[in-house]
């Protein structure tokens, strides 16, 4: 599945293809207009308990990644993600934080590109 990730204040590009915002909350100083934004799936993003103890700081990144993807296993908006990731050439995951290593887009975009690696049988 072809996902990208990108800073919503970053200019959009027509080779971004599909964008998915994957925050829960709207960013600050974005306007919808400004954004580009094909679809918000806030519901994709990480819980507001685990976003808020995260607080983006780099000495839990590794404990919220554990963590997010527990929650992603039983999260149903993953689905819609996948399908969109079928169905379009391109698909970028819009995230707001400061920070490019260190955000829930990069977990989700893992994640998601995980599925391509997985085979039948679970090897």
């Amino acid at each position: 599945m072809p996902f990208l990730i990108k800073r919503i204040y970053d200019e959009a590009d027509p080779r971004d293809g599909f964008r998915v915002l994957v925050d829960r909350l709207w960013p600050r100083g974005v306007s919808k207009e400004e954004a580009h934004v094909d679809l918000w799936l806030k519901e994709v993003a990480p819980s507001t308990e685990l976003r808020t103890w995260f607080d983006h700081r780099a000495d839990r990144f590794a404990e919220f990644s554990a963590r997010y993807v527990t929650e992603l296993d039983s999260n149903p908006a993953v689905a819609r993600l996948r399908q969109l990731g079928q169905t379009n050439p391109t698909v970028t995951l819009l995230y707001g934080a400061k920070n490019p290593q260190i955000n829930q887009a990069v977990v989700l975009a893992g994640y998601l590109a995980a599925d391509d690696h997985e085979t039948p049988g679970g090897n």
